[in-house]
């Protein structure tokens, strides 16, 4: 059985690492070195191009608990993520460029793993041979429409947007100052810059009038909400949003602010950072004149602008069995954002159980399906529930996962809780792998 991987992305690359791992020889095809798309910079495998931020560390968060999960079943990208972190907080966040190296580097070093740099522009469909598609929010055109024939009219187009890059020295630390909400994490975790409330009535009236990139009014997930578009549902909506001010105290008033945006580390060196929660469409020059109104951003040097980015995903629930395989070919799986999975380690994750499965399938095993009391189990029952209407992409939350009984009041001991089920369900089932 030949193995096939297209898309060299954090699923594509933690698939293909899976079934390079368990012994079988795979392609891994990438068109990074021939075609970027307008979002990806580098010709790097599992290019980090919204945040560098991959979410809750501890375990006892739904985040922690999904990266401790994909770690136990031999996840290539948490051990690499851990090792490049920068300080953030209670975060994993990464410098992306050595996570993004490393990444490379473990793929093209594998014995196993030979990468071709090409345009997969259509499917083989032939039963001596299964295809991992991975291709991410950034299907190439001429493939994105083969794909559509292959699965029919369910095939859904999104958008997503990042946040701006800054440089450290260009901030006005006499306006800023270092903080991690209610103390968590190290002072210098993040930069905030705080408002007063006539500073931050003017900063959004010229946000919600600022001219955008494109006329297009795109949907998007809430998690990338364009800082644009989530003003326009009012006055105070980014400041219950990621401008809330919240677990901050501005050491110069001694007061909480009336809203704040909080800068978070984009390197291990600290010398750039990213705006948290701007992600926008709004033209670069707009981007320039707006957010220098921010306090302390002046005079802020803009390393990358903001841009907006096509995200396409399928509609998996009509789609998809538990084991990401397609249900008109078993020979065919998808991986990763394509799916609906909402996240880049959520993305990583599916990568994981679609090449564990894609061995399985060639060995003539049954499927090795999580039961939904894990995070990966439920997020995988979660995008093959047919019974899901309107699907929307999901990511790692307790609420996918079936309730605690009797229920446990206490939200930090209930979340405990839910990871040590998970933990234990989890060890249960890789018995059998």
């Amino acid at each position: 059985m030949k193995f096939k991987v297209i898309g060299a992305g954090l699923a594509g690359t933690e698939a293909a690492w899976q079934i390079a791992e368990a012994g079988y020889k795979v392609i891994l095809y990438e068109m990074k070195g021939i075609k970027k798309t307008p979002a990806h910079k580098t010709d790097l495998f599992a290019e980090l191009v919204c945040s560098n931020s991959l979410k809750a560390s501890r375990i006892e968060s739904a985040a922690g608990l999904l990266k401790e999960e994909m770690f136990r079943l031999g996840s290539l990208t948490v051990p690499i993520a851990r090792e490049c972190s920068v300080a953030a907080g209670g975060a994993l966040a990464v410098d992306r460029d050595v996570f993004s190296k490393t990444v490379t580097e473990k793929i093209k070093s594998h014995p196993n793993i030979s990468v071709v740099n090409e345009i997969v522009k259509s499917i083989d469909l032939n039963e001596d041979e299964i295809t991992i598609i991975a291709t991410g929010p950034l299907t190439d055109d001429i493939l994105a429409e083969n794909l559509k024939a292959l699965i029919g009219d369910d095939y859904l187009s999104f958008y997503d947007a990042a946040a701006p890059i800054i440089t450290a020295e260009s901030i006005d630390m006499t306006k800023a100052f270092s903080a991690s909400r209610y103390d968590r994490g190290g002072e210098d975790d993040y930069i905030n810059c705080p408002f007063n409330k006539h500073e931050y009535e003017e900063f959004i009236k010229e946000l919600v009038n600022a001219e955008g990139a494109v006329t297009h009014d795109f949907d998007v997930y809430e998690g990338c909400m364009p800082i644009e578009k989530l003003a326009k549902r009012g006055t105070d909506a980014p400041r219950f949003g990621p401008m809330k001010p919240v677990g901050l105290v501005n050491p110069a008033t001694g007061h909480r602010p009336w809203a704040c945006v909080q800068l978070r580390r984009e390197n291990a060196k600290g010398t750039m950072f990213n705006l948290v929660g701007f992600q926008t469409n709004l033209k670069f020059g707009e981007q320039k004149r707006v957010f220098s109104m921010i306090p302390g951003l002046e005079n802020a040097e803009f390393v990358r602008y903001g841009v907006m980015h096509r995200n396409t995903f399928i509609n998996s629930p009509k789609l998809l069995n538990k084991d990401f395989s397609l249900r008109k070919n078993k020979y065919i799986f998808f991986a990763g954002q394509i799916t609906g999975v909402e996240g880049y380690m959520e993305s990583a994750g599916s990568g994981i159980l679609a090449g564990i499965n894609a061995v399985r399938l060639a060995e003539k095993k049954e499927p090795f399906l999580l039961k939904n009391d894990t995070m990966l189990g439920a997020l995988s029952e979660y995008i093959s529930d047919e019974s899901v209407k309107n699907f929307q992409p999901m990511g790692a939350n307790f609420g996918v996962l079936p309730p605690i009984e009797p229920k446990i009041r206490d939200k930090k001991e209930r979340y405990a809780a839910f990871a040590e089920r998970a933990l234990l369900s989890l060890a249960t089932s890789t018995e059998s792998l």
